[in-house]
């Protein structure tokens, strides 16, 4: 991922906004979109998912830590990584920050080499396009999917139910989640009984693995940290 990330700018100051985007082009950052309210900015990230959010705490519309809580709560959503930006120094206001989602506070003013070495710590690892977990393997760019050596053959939604799972172990999924996922933006019809066939068929499909996809009884599913738990 690195410099080809998506990075989102959230500041109302426009100075302070400019401020940042010129600190990531510095660092060879380039996919830069920048709102200036909360609202602004949830609609953004909705529109183009972005993989990193460098976001005030005082805005307008949506404060920042509101803000952070919708993209935690949203299957979608949640690994989006967040830095948050703050003048605010005390304690329990940065661990406000951290009980919202946040990955990382930075107070201002800030030095822009530490800015820019936050951001490079948080996308320095970061690759949206191969996930693996166990002997699976999970390639968004090819839209693969392998076990072991041996591709998969897997539909729409289920290379996406994968792709969820994998990017959120031992996480519980409700079906109403696992449907908002599924259905996005394409106004997909999906039933609650139909996402049970939906494992089912996954579940199969992925033989042995299969076994690690939890049912959560009155809930939902998972997929479990160990191995056939």
């Amino acid at each position: 991922m690195g410099k080809d990330a998506k990075i989102l700018i959230v500041e109302d100051e426009q100075h302070i906004n400019r401020l940042i985007e010129l600190v990531l082009q510095s660092g060879g950052y380039y996919k830069i979109r920048k709102a200036f309210d909360g609202k602004e900015a949830l609609e953004l990230i909705k529109q183009d998912k972005p993989d990193l959010i460098l976001m005030d705490v005082m805005l307008p519309e949506i404060d920042g830590l509101s803000l952070c809580r919708m993209v935690k709560s949203d299957p979608v959503l949640n690994s989006v990584r967040i830095i948050m930006l703050t003048a605010k120094k005390l304690e329990e206001d940065i661990l406000s920050g951290f009980a919202s989602g946040a990955v990382d506070y930075i107070t201002k003013p800030f030095s822009n080499k530490i800015l820019l070495a936050r951001i490079n710590a948080q996308l320095g690892n970061l690759n949206n396009n191969v996930k693996t977990y166990q002997n699976l393997t999970l390639d968004n760019e090819n839209f693969t999917v392998k076990l072991g050596a041996e591709e998969i053959n897997l539909t729409h939604f289920e290379f996406k139910l994968v792709e969820l799972f994998l990017s959120n172990v031992d996480k519980v999924f409700s079906r109403s989640q696992l449907l908002q996922y599924l259905r996005g933006d394409g106004g997909y019809e999906v039933s609650e009984r139909a996402m049970d066939v939906q494992i089912l068929n996954l579940r199969r499909k992925l033989g042995d693995f299969g076994k690690n996809i939890k049912t959560v009884r009155g809930f939902g599913y998972k997929l479990t940290g160990a191995i056939h738990e």
